[in-house]
C-alpha cells in the first residue's frame, strides 16, 4: 500500500469514527466546560437558597413539593411509570414505544448504579449538612470512620438526577419531540428539587445529567445494533 493511500485509508477510518462517536465525544466537550462552571455555582446557589428559604423552610409546602417530586423521581416510582408505559404501548401495539420504555428502564436502571457506585466513593457532604460538616471531598475514609453508605457524605454525583435523565435521554434519543417537550423538563424538575432541597450542588446534577446521556446513548446504540427494530 502505498503512503498516500495509506493516509487516505486512516482518515476514511477517522471520519467514519468521528461520525460515530460524534454525540459521545460532543458530551465530553461540553462536560470540559460545564463541570469546572457548574462548581463554580455550587456555593452561590447554595447561598442564595438558604437566604430565600426562612426559618419555616422545613415546613414550607415548596420543600413538601420538592420532596415528593423526588419521591416520583426515585428509581422504583420510575420503573412503575417505565413498566406501565410499556404495557400501555403494548396495550395500544405499538411496538416502537414499548421498545422505547423498555430501553428506558435499563439506560436509567444502569445510569443509577453508575452515578451511585460513585457516589458511594467520593465522599463529598451534602449542602445541608453546613455549616454542622465543613463542605468538602472526603473520600472513603473520614476521622476513622468509613463514609460508604453515609447520606451526609454521599452527594457527588447525584442519584435521582441520573436515573431520571438516564430515563428522559432515551426518550430523547428515540423522538427528540416528547423528549424535550415531556421528558427533559420532567427530569430537570427532579434534578431541580433535588438542589432546592439541599440534597445536591449544582455540580453533582451537572455530572450526573452528562453520564446518564452518556449511558444511555451506549444502551440506545447497543439496542439498535442487537435487537433492530422491526418493522
Amino acid at each position: 500500500m502505498t503512503p498516500p493511500l495509506a493516509i487516505a485509508n486512516l482518515r476514511t477510518i477517522a471520519l467514519s469514527l468521528l461520525a460515530k462517536f460524534r454525540f459521545p465525544l460532543f458530551l465530553v466537550l461540553l462536560g470540559v466546560i460545564l463541570i469546572p462552571a457548574s462548581f463554580s455555582w455550587d456555593h452561590p446557589v447554595r447561598e442564595t437558597l438558604v437566604a430565600s428559604q426562612g426559618p419555616n423552610w422545613k415546613k414550607s409546602p415548596l420543600r413538601k413539593t420538592y420532596e415528593t417530586i423526588r419521591k416520583w423521581g426515585d428509581w422504583p416510582q420510575l420503573m412503575v411509570i417505565g413498566a406501565v408505559g410499556f404495557l400501555l404501548a403494548k396495550w395500544k401495539g405499538s411496538r416502537r414505544w414499548s421498545r422505547i420504555f423498555l430501553i428506558a428502564m435499563v439506560a436509567s436502571t444502569l445510569a443509577g448504579m453508575v452515578a451511585n457506585a460513585s457516589r458511594l466513593t467520593t465522599g463529598r457532604t451534602r449542602p445541608r449538612e453546613s455549616p454542622k460538616i465543613e463542605q468538602g471531598f472526603y473520600g472513603l475514609r473520614h476521622e476513622g470512620r468509613w463514609l460508604i453508605g453515609v447520606p451526609a457524605y454521599n452527594s457527588f454525583p447525584s442519584g435521582h438526577t441520573a436515573t431520571a435523565f438516564g430515563f428522559a435521554a432515551v426518550i430523547v434519543l428515540a423522538s427528540p419531540a416528547w423528549g424535550l417537550v415531556v421528558a427533559i423538563p420532567l427530569a430537570a424538575s427532579i434534578a431541580g428539587a433535588s438542589i432546592g432541597i439541599g440534597a445536591h450542588h449544582p455540580s453533582d446534577v451537572t455530572v450526573s445529567i452528562l453520564i446518564s446521556f452518556l449511558v444511555a446513548w451506549g444502551v440506545w446504540r447497543f439496542s439498535e445494533a442487537r435487537f433492530p427494530a422491526r418493522r
